[in-house]
């Protein structure tokens, strides 16, 4: 090829590497000739889908030849009864994924500057630098958000700032006095993105409610997915809360229909299922003390996590025990390029699961 399409591309595309999601089972299984692989690596809930979610999914199936209500107002109306946020402070997205997307595309421009934590969600520099913006990435403090440092980082520039509450990779939290205090010096023309990806499974009681504090900050953006507790992480569904006025704004560069029917459809009967989410939830504090209690019997270190995976220290370079694991059918996600070299993810599974795996790690380490 004689024309450079590198160069046509805008500058902060060109220097993005692709976000680099868990490898299938599928491919996996044919890559090393193996079976019966387990997948631990992208923090999906191992209890299978809801029964009224799948039985809401077949009987829309015989409609898919229609395009799905693009405003999504079916799932906005049970998104109200069930949260009690308005109709119109709510946006879908294809993912929660999309939705941060979403947010980077209505308010980023070239000059703009985006501040969020070391060892946050990968999503937060990717969007930024796409939009040709600048990221300000702060120093964590026990690999968790430091407010004070991030309240320091703002500038005259700054126009957003991404707090994952519990976080990704590392599942520690920011309790509600602490939260509130931050918001409350956050400069109102900043507009703060809390992900809540994974707040169904932080139960304490000091636990913040993003969606309660949207009245009290109209700079503040709360977005959920459907892909964790509620189990359809292969529908790609999630949503963002706001004012009426920010919403207005999502809303005018989100592509139409960019949700389909079927997620629509499941999305809208998962939140009747309260059993199912309860069954989720109880299923990951067992495993996860599972997990705990095989990481010291092993001597290793972990960062204790409110969310539906666990972030272990292997005490040696990552990648070689996260290819040993792969051969054993073992799968995580190894975190070097969230600069943690001798971290691995563990997602949640089934108790068998979780046996597995900590009768993998054990063989690995000790070879």
């Amino acid at each position: 090829m004689s024309c450079d399409f590198m160069a046509l591309a805008t500058r902060g595309v060109q220097g993005l590497h692709p976000y680099e999601a868990g490898k299938p089972v599928e491919e996996l299984e044919r890559e090393l000739g193996i079976s019966n692989i387990i997948k631990l690596a992208s923090n999906e809930n191992p209890l299978g889908p809801s029964a009224m979610a799948m039985d809401a999914v077949r009987a829309v199936l015989a409609d898919t030849t229609r395009y799905p209500d693009s405003s999504g107002f079916g799932l906005k109306r049970a998104l109200h009864r069930h949260y009690g946020v308005a109709v119109d402070q709510l946006t879908l997205g294809n993912g929660s994924n999309d939705v941060l997307e979403l947010i980077a595309r209505a308010f980023l421009n070239v000059d703009d500057e985006v501040v969020f934590s070391e060892y946050a969600f990968a999503v937060y520099p990717i969007v930024t630098q796409a939009c040709g913006a600048t990221a300000v990435v702060t120093p964590a403090h026990a690999y968790g958000h430091n407010l004070q440092a991030m309240a320091d980082a703002i500038t005259d520039r700054t126009r957003l700032l991404f707090i994952a509450n519990p976080n990704n990779p590392t599942g520690t939290v920011l309790l509600r006095d602490e939260l509130v205090a931050f918001l409350d010096s956050v400069p109102e023309q900043v507009i703060v993105v809390l992900d809540e990806a994974y707040t169904e499974y932080a139960t304490s009681a000091d636990f913040p409610d993003g969606l309660a504090l949207l009245p009290r900050y109209p700079n503040l953006i709360v977005t959920r997915t459907f892909s964790k507790a509620w189990g359809l992480a292969g529908l790609r569904i999630g949503f963002a809360a706001a004012n009426s006025v920010i919403t207005d704004l999502l809303n005018r560069v989100r592509q139409p229909f960019n949700v389909s029917q079927i997620a629509l459809t499941a999305a809208q009967a998962v939140l009747q299922d309260q059993d199912y989410l309860q069954r989720s939830v109880e299923l990951n504090r067992t495993g996860m003390q599972q997990l705990e209690q095989g990481f010291k019997q092993q001597g290793l270190g972990f960062i204790p996590s409110h969310g539906n995976f666990i972030t272990v220290d292997v005490a040696r370079p990552a990648q070689p025990v996260f290819e040993a694991l792969l051969r054993e059918g073992v799968i995580v996600r190894p975190l070097a390029g969230y600069h943690m070299p001798q971290h691995l993810r563990v997602s949640i599974g089934l108790q068998e699961e979780n046996d597995r795996f900590l009768r993998a790690l054990k063989k690995v380490l000790a070879c």
